[in-house]
């Protein structure tokens, strides 16, 4: 179980920038200066120079010290501002006349001004920093709210979505010690479309975050047609619509398939013997956020499995949202994360 120490190591090397607008917490101050000091990253902080005073005093450490950039985000920034002007009404331009929603300058410029996370994803989407993490604060709907309107998706997937790593106490019968579980914390009940979409996304963060190959599995409570209904044929759907993406890209699919098909050998092979995922998956793709919320928290309390995430994945550029009963350590982890997912995009 060093998945989370293989991230941090991996990380360390890139040498990146990242951006941490919620310089108003004291367990902010610390992970960014934990950072300095093992060398994982430069990190930037935003805040007013009130907010980062109080919270270091209550972290009882310094961003000087360690040499950590701040930005009171509240002064503004002309080039941060006229890029989010012009991204935001490009995008609206495209929709119908009467379902437009243009703005002008100054609304960007208030919008920046007020809205830290969205400061900082312009930082992102300029080029300036390498990627963002937070939410230690902001709730997950204003991290994607946020996310979406400054980021936007990545070219060729229209939904963004999470994943868990899985750190397992033990190996799989395949011989895998680390899982991806997609998607348990974003889209309620995705489409069969969406599916294709976070089956990709999740495929993406495991490599990028493991560096193994992936092997990708769409679960079901049916193998290949054992059972039917409406549930089934969304998943059997999203499998018909991803085989030729996932083909062309050169990354293992199957399904829909029985957890247990998808991670036993023997049962692949029983279930599924004609399959391209029979026993050895590495990456999981759930049918709706109810079954990946109830996977991955089944795997962590009984399985001792630990869960790295929720991971934001899908987005043009690296971002990440944190429990808002985060630690220090925590942030420090995602960091991590979002500069390796940095060096795809």
């Amino acid at each position: 179980m060093d998945a989370i120490k293989k991230i941090i190591e991996n990380a360390s090397k890139l040498n990146g920038t990242i951006v941490l607008p919620e310089g108003m917490d004291p367990r902010v101050i610390t992970a960014a200066c934990a950072c300095v000091s093992r060398k994982i990253c430069t990190p930037v902080v935003l805040g007013t120079p009130a907010e980062i005073a109080t919270a270091e005093s209550l972290a009882h450490m310094s961003l000087a010290d360690y040499g950590i950039k701040t930005i009171d985000y509240t002064l503004g920034d002309e080039e941060l501002e006229k890029a989010y002007y012009e991204a935001w009404n490009l995008k609206e331009s495209k929709k119908p006349a009467e379902k437009q929603k243009l703005i002008d300058l100054a609304t960007a410029a208030k919008t920046l001004r007020t809205k830290r996370i969205y400061f900082g994803g312009m930082m992102v989407k300029l080029g300036r920093v390498n990627g963002l993490v937070a939410g230690s604060i902001a709730s997950t709907g204003d991290m994607l709210r946020a996310a979406f309107h400054t980021l936007g998706t990545q070219k060729g997937v229209k939904t963004a979505s999470s994943c868990f790593i899985m750190d397992l106490k033990a190996p799989t019968a395949s011989g895998d010690s680390v899982l991806a579980f997609g998607d348990c914390a974003v889209i309620p009940n995705p489409t069969a479309e969406q599916l294709v979409d976070i089956g990709l996304a999740t495929a993406q963060t495991y490599k990028d975050l493991t560096g193994c190959e992936p092997r990708v599995a769409y679960l079901s409570f049916s193998t290949k047609g054992s059972a039917a209904g409406e549930l089934v044929e969304k998943v059997q759907k999203a499998v018909e619509l991803a085989r030729p993406v996932f083909a062309e890209k050169g990354i293992k699919m199957d399904g829909e398939m029985q957890f247990d098909a998808a991670i036993v050998p023997s049962v692949g092979e029983l279930k599924n013997p004609k399959g391209e995922i029979k026993g050895n998956a590495n990456v999981f793709i759930f049918p709706d956020l109810q079954a990946g919320n109830i996977g991955y928290k089944i795997a962590q309390r009984l399985g001792g499995a630990t869960a790295i995430g929720p991971n934001l994945q899908g987005l043009a550029k690296a971002m990440n949202d944190l429990s808002r009963g985060c630690s220090a350590e925590d942030i420090v982890g995602t960091i991590c994360v979002t500069l390796l997912q940095s060096a795809t995009k």
